[in-house]
């Protein structure tokens, strides 16, 4: 009867470890940056961006996309205005979630960091990417890529379970055949 108490908590051990371990850790939230080389705001948006670095950097990743002398970028940046149903022509445009700022000046910081923070506590299969409501071989952070990534992590998880399950089944069916 030992035994079977021992296995019966290493069981619930081993069934609580994975869970924990492969827990997923937050995703930094995309922060779509449409600029263009010598504009002046869109210098001074990127030096506000690199200024939170330090205390946010974990939070959000800062996509670039130089759209004056790539007309791909270009091109995408109005696919991406199409999208959101937004008149885009100028630059800096910047897209944090489902929300997006015409343009660049100081008084969007709190606004932007807030936005930043928001999305970063947003589970990340319930984050609001545009990019995956544009077709585009140029864009980051395709629909398919993600997907995949969680539904290997969930795979992984199913797998482990099985095998601990059918380990401590073995056991217990090994030592109750000794035992007999």
């Amino acid at each position: 009867m030992k035994k079977f108490k021992f296995l019966f908590i290493m069981l619930i051990g081993i069934l609580l470890f994975p869970c924990t371990v492969l827990a997923e850790d937050k995703e930094p939230v995309k922060v779509y940056f449409f600029h263009g080389d010598g504009c002046p705001h869109c210098a001074e948006a990127e030096d506000f961006f690199d200024s939170i670095e330090d205390e946010y950097g974990d939070m959000f990743d800062l996509v670039p996309y130089e759209v004056w002398y790539d007309e791909d970028n270009y091109e995408l940046m109005q696919q991406v205005a199409e999208a959101r149903k937004e008149n885009q022509e100028g630059v800096p445009y910047i897209i944090i979630g489902n929300q997006s700022w015409d343009g660049y000046a100081s008084s969007y910081d709190d606004e932007i960091i807030s936005k930043i923070k928001s999305e970063y506590e947003t589970p990340v299969d319930e984050r609001y990417d545009i990019m995956n409501y544009v077709d585009d071989i140029y864009k980051n952070g395709n629909s398919s890529k993600s997907e995949s990534k969680s539904y290997a992590g969930d795979i992984a998880v199913v797998i482990a379970m099985v095998l601990i399950v059918s380990g401590v089944g073995y056991g217990i069916w090994f030592a109750r055949k000794k035992a007999a």
